[in-house]
């Protein structure tokens, strides 16, 4: 596996350690990419690309195609997009205000995210992984599951918001489908559509559901694989396959490299944190491979 060389751009990052000391505080050194910079390229590797982690354990010669390269920033646009989700004066990261429908949500400009999926995904832990650099942001979580009723919006500075989905399937709110079905259809400013897997469990029929409405609106969504510290090696990677494949055969919208992450060890999550700056306009890089 190729090393990842850093650039002089990467380097002159190991010098802002006085500058990110108030939002590196409190937090593990895997969370500040000051930090994972120094990690050996195997342990970089592991924690920052972990697609491409999983990617090595195949037999050379039958390694199947997980199009690792269509969106491969380089480190320096990850460390710059990690400026996105760092709280600051002039970089407000708050919670914002809850809706039960579409006309209770805020009108916004700025471009929007939206996380989707199965109760019990690890969809808050996803969304506390991503503030982390903002520990004040208060992330709205159930205190059973299922019990989510309403869509919480998050404001990221001047740059986009989040929307936080109640999750399907256990005690999902009986207007479900009519709540977000209506918020996927209708949302201007919806840039793209994040749909969490189970990487444990793979897709499940509930799964489906929230797959079929954005195929039949034709909105541009990504499957992240979530808890990917919970399964041993083999299984992840037979469910990465099983996944990979159903996103190359049974899809037209989803974007065709998966996202695999853990809110515990954080790996991925600075992946994903470029990939949503990029996407929402406020980080141009080099990382996508296609038009």
């Amino acid at each position: 596996m190729a090393a990842h060389r850093l650039r002089p751009g990467v380097c002159r990052l190991f010098a802002m350690g006085p500058e990110l000391g108030s939002a590196r505080r409190a937090y593990s050194a895997f969370q500040a990419f000051t930090e994972v910079l120094r990690l050996p390229s195997k342990q970089l590797t592991k924690l920052v690309f972990p697609l491409q982690e999983l990617h090595g354990h195949f037999v050379p010669g039958s390694r199947p195609d997980l199009h690792l390269n269509i969106f491969h920033p380089s480190l320096e646009d990850i460390a710059r997009a990690e400026s996105f989700f760092t709280a600051s004066a002039r970089n407000r990261i708050e919670y914002l205000t809850a809706a039960v429908r579409l006309d209770h949500a805020p009108d916004l400009r700025h471009p929007e995210v939206c996380f989707i999926g199965r109760s019990n995904v690890g969809k808050s832990s996803l969304i506390k992984a991503l503030f982390s650099l903002a520990p004040e942001v208060e992330v709205r979580v159930s205190k059973k599951p299922g019990h989510t009723k309403k869509i919480n919006f998050y404001k990221v500075g001047k740059y986009f918001t989040l929307a936080d989905m109640p999750g399907y399937g256990y005690r999902a709110p009986e207007d479900f489908v009519d709540m977000v079905e209506t918020y996927l259809k209708e949302r201007k400013n919806l840039m793209r559509t994040f749909l969490l897997v189970d990487s444990v469990l793979g897709i499940q029929k509930a799964d489906n559901i929230a797959i079929e409405m954005c195929e039949e609106f034709a909105l541009p969504y990504v499957m992240v694989l979530t808890k990917i510290d919970k399964s041993s090696k083999g299984h992840l990677l037979k469910q990465v396959l099983q996944i990979q494949k159903f996103v190359d055969t049974k899809t037209q919208g989803c974007f065709p490299q998966l996202f695999p992450v853990s809110a515990v060890t954080y790996s991925g999550i600075h992946l994903l944190r470029c990939f949503i700056a990029d996407i929402t306009g406020n980080l141009k890089t080099n990382g996508f491979q296609f038009s």
